[in-house]
């Protein structure tokens, strides 16, 4: 993607694009550096978990960018690491609070002409969770996919919330690290 104004004091191009809830949105997402990064074992544990609790063959943890879902952890798709934004799905899920389910996406009119449902994949059941940050951004789901029409229990719908409020812990934990790495190395320049 391109700048549309030739200098930007902008340091990521990709947000002059959005409206300002969402560049904040995408702030937040960025800030945790996890987009693009090798599949870290807490994340992959917690896709994991939600497979199992929902007994479905794909689960992940993902990230929702402008242009891209981002999956920080996969279970059951071997090589995927990141999809379409396509509305239906993980996009829609961070417009709002609670967990989303779609019974079957084959008839389910919010994604009858998503990809993952139209194509090879052929997902017929959906639910996720969103990921809230401590400071009120959903930056994006852990959820739960299967090749066949199902029904989730209030249960499993409870556990997929925990799970969504495990990943936003991990992500305010490496965010501790992060600006302690960042601050001993402005200490260590300024020693220097």
């Amino acid at each position: 993607m391109t700048n549309s104004s030739p200098v930007s004091s902008n340091a990521y191009e990709y947000l002059d694009a959005v409206g300002p809830e969402e560049q904040a949105r995408l702030a937040a997402v960025r800030r945790y550096r996890l987009v693009d990064q090798p599949v870290e074992d807490a994340y992959d544990r917690i896709a994991f978990v939600a497979g199992a609790i929902f007994e479905t063959p794909i689960a992940t943890v993902s990230l929702v960018e402008q242009d891209r879902v981002w999956l920080a952890a996969c279970q059951g798709l071997v090589g995927v690491r990141q999809v379409g934004r396509e509305p239906g799905l993980c996009a829609s899920v961070i417009d709002q609070d609670g967990t989303y389910v779609i019974n079957n996406a084959a008839v389910d009119p919010r994604t009858l002409e998503h990809p993952l449902v139209r194509g090879e994949l052929g997902l017929r059941f959906y639910a996720a969770a969103p990921i809230r940050t401590h400071d009120g951004y959903r930056l994006g789901t852990v959820n739960v996919i299967d090749n066949r029409p199902r029904e989730a229990t209030p249960r499993q719908l409870k556990a997929l919330e925990h799970l969504a409020q495990m990943v936003s812990d991990e992500l305010e934990l490496r965010l501790m690290v992060i600006r302690s790495a960042a601050e001993t190395q402005r200490m260590r320049e300024t020693v220097s």
